[in-house]
């Protein structure tokens, strides 16, 4: 079982026993609605340095278990361990043919492995949801290999932000998860004691017909809202209604747009 002891910082990111259960209930539904993930994941990937041949990989943050399947495919000479918060995510990839050949529930600021036991740590939007980034990049420094290589991508702040302004029209509670800023990456990435082989910013936006359907992909992800300060019970009637009204303010020819800004990052543990 994984340790959930320590606590969140207030007013910061969600409380990851909470992440880690809203991802649980999320498995069964979560490929299906899952295609900027997909997209994300696979621009990832393109960005990794050539000729990595490791003998060991770790897939953090595996969710469903598509990229671990995606690596196993790639690597067929390595032994692939998947680990993740959500036990459900884990139940789930388990059951699908192909992947990782361990998988273990486990935190990304205290990772249940041994030292320098991975040549390559591929992380794809799940690092946004820990506390602590720089314990992450603490975590992977220790478990890779000399000349080992860290892939990841993330979100930052500007992500839903047409969501987030619509709310802001309404009322001034959280409705939206928070993110870090770039430039939290560019400086805890900078003194990680890793190389930076490329960070960057990309934003991706993908377009909707209408709110409700941004918001049910949201809760079909488990990335629905889960920040300290957010509303509770059921949004009313009205209050949903100027949200409609306020986001139609953005819609463009495609559909009403919503931005995510990724955030993608290439580190490999220096030889000596």
């Amino acid at each position: 079982m994984t340790d959930l002891s320590y606590p969140s910082l207030p007013g910061a990111l969600p409380d990851k026993r909470q992440v880690a259960a809203s991802f649980s209930r999320a498995a069964a539904s979560y490929d299906s609605v899952a295609a900027l993930q997909r997209a994300v994941g696979v621009s990832l990937l393109d960005q990794m340095p050539d000729g990595l041949s490791p003998s060991r990989w770790l897939d953090l943050g595996s969710g469903t278990g598509h990229f671990s399947r995606v690596l196993a495919e790639r690597y067929r000479a390595a032994t692939g361990v998947a680990v993740d918060i959500a036990e459900g995510m884990l139940h789930h990839a388990r059951g699908e043919q192909g992947g990782a050949c361990y998988h273990v529930a486990g935190d990304a600021e205290r990772l249940p492995l041994r030292d320098t036991s991975m040549d390559l740590v591929f992380s794809s939007l799940a690092v946004q949801w820990c506390d602590q980034f720089a314990c992450v990049l603490d975590e992977v420094r220790r478990v890779l290999r000399p000349g080992g290589v860290m892939a990841f991508s993330s979100l930052c702040v500007g992500t839903l932000g047409e969501l987030r302004s619509s709310w802001q029209a309404v009322d001034g509670l959280v409705h939206v998860n928070r993110f870090r800023h770039f430039a939290d990456y560019q400086r805890l990435c900078a003194s990680s004691g890793l190389e930076q082989v490329s960070l960057q910013q990309r934003a991706h936006v993908l377009h909707y017909p209408d709110v409700r359907s941004l918001t049910h992909e949201l809760k079909a992800l488990g990335a629905h809202n889960l920040n300290p300060g957010r509303p509770s019970g059921l949004t009313g009637r009205a209050r949903m209604q100027r949200l409609l009204q306020a986001y139609e303010a953005f819609r463009q020819p495609q559909g009403l747009p919503a931005t995510y800004e990724v955030v993608y990052g290439v580190l490999r543990k220096p030889e000596v």
